[in-house]
């Protein structure tokens, strides 16, 4: 069985950094893109920030200059770098991998819990 967890939210102030980690386990046999998602209250899930498995990068324009996607291949790990957060930064950040496990299914999407990012003073 294939999970992710995620870990690193919290509250921080405006002008904060945070830094959200996302470890995925169990019987993995490949995975291609890894991404962070979030979700503000009345607004839908919409696309942080993605890595694809040769570590090619794409952002929101929301987030590009502030924010860093990265991952560790042999951790199974996508990490987020958070600079200057801002107010509207607040929302909760879901974690996002395609894997392939060990049996014969294609590969699917697998998403973790999700982990609450609040920026206030």
């Amino acid at each position: 069985q294939v999970q992710l967890v995620e870990s690193g939210g919290g509250l921080v102030q405006p002008g904060g950094s945070l830094n959200l980690s996302c470890a995925a386990s169990g019987e993995i046999f490949s995975i291609d893109d890894m991404a962070w998602y979030r979700q503000a209250p009345g607004k839908r899930r919409g696309l942080v920030a993605l890595i694809t498995s040769d570590g090619s990068t794409k952002y929101a324009d929301s987030v590009k200059g502030r924010f860093t996607i990265s991952r560790d291949n042999v951790k199974n790990t996508v990490y987020l770098q958070m600079k200057s957060l801002k107010p509207e930064d607040s929302a909760v950040y879901y974690c996002n991998a395609d894997i392939a496990d060990w049996t014969p299914a294609p590969s699917r999407d697998y998403w973790g819990q999700g982990t609450q990012v609040t920026v206030s003073s």
